[in-house]
């Protein structure tokens, strides 16, 4: 069983159909499949929808887009720190204000680039990737996977919390002349008011990085959401968010783009 939203253009478009349909599904769906052609479009609080959001996440006081986007990537830091200095900068500045006595930071890119093998050594799984597919040596298309999910530190037996996303998969694909590098996920669970939005941005960005040090164009986004709801956040004062203001916040979203 899977749902296919239609596809996309841009990370906003694609978080107001994918709500839509989890909404209309009853606020639950399993195997929700996305997919945004442009996942760089539509990224940055100057569309007004990225922005009402943002707004809204903030009335609720929990984490605002950016905060979610930068769990996948570090915008601002890399701004920055170029090429390979970003995984330094990362690891000695924004990593020791988190929480590292957990299993789980809070941020997948700490995955990504400080992945523990099982004989102790460190994997930079971003660092690997843009080096083969800047090789022109190796032919492979479709050998560069990104592993999130830790069992010996993602298993528990608490129904919250820890990673959501579990697995991402790039791919090389030629489009006319262009060489372009898309990227699967997979997420175990996914909430769609609270972290879809900023996640889409977040892997964007990701992949405009992947793609800018490799020497290829940004390709698609496919997101599969095994587990998708429109949640419902709760405030500061544990006040549940009502499923009338979530689905006042899509019309809303939906009349800033229709006019």
């Amino acid at each position: 069983m899977y749902i296919a939203v239609a596809s996309q253009p841009d990370c906003a478009t694609a978080w107001r159909e994918a709500l839509r349909t989890v909404i209309d599904h009853g606020l639950e769906a399993h195997n929700v499949i996305l997919d945004i052609a442009d996942p760089t479009a539509g990224a940055t609080m100057a569309d007004p929808v990225v922005r009402a959001v943002d707004d809204f996440l903030r009335s609720k006081d929990v984490k605002p887009v950016e905060t979610v986007a930068n769990t996948l990537f570090p915008a601002a830091l890399s701004r920055q720190f170029k090429g390979g200095d970003l995984y330094e900068a990362f690891m000695t500045k924004v990593l020791p204000a988190a929480s590292k006595g957990s299993r789980w930071s809070g941020y997948y890119f700490e995955r990504m680039i400080n992945l523990r093998a099982p004989d102790g050594t460190v994997v930079n799984q971003i660092a690997d990737i843009i080096d083969r597919i800047s090789d022109p040596k190796v032919t492979a298309r479709n050998k560069y996977e990104i592993q999130t999910f830790d069992p010996t530190r993602d298993v528990t037996r608490v129904n919250f919390g820890g990673q959501c996303l579990s697995h991402g998969s790039f791919k090389l694909r030629k489009d006319g002349a262009a060489e372009k590098l898309d990227l699967t996920v997979l997420y175990r669970n996914h909430f769609y008011v609270e972290k879809l939005l900023g996640n889409l941005i977040g892997l964007g960005r990701l992949m405009a990085f992947v793609a800018q040090q490799s020497g290829v164009e940004v390709g698609a986004l496919t997101v599969i959401s095994t587990h998708a709801c429109a949640d419902q956040p709760k405030d500061a004062q544990k006040k549940q968010t009502s499923v009338a203001e979530v689905k006042a916040l899509l019309a809303a979203c939906d009349a800033l783009v229709t006019g």
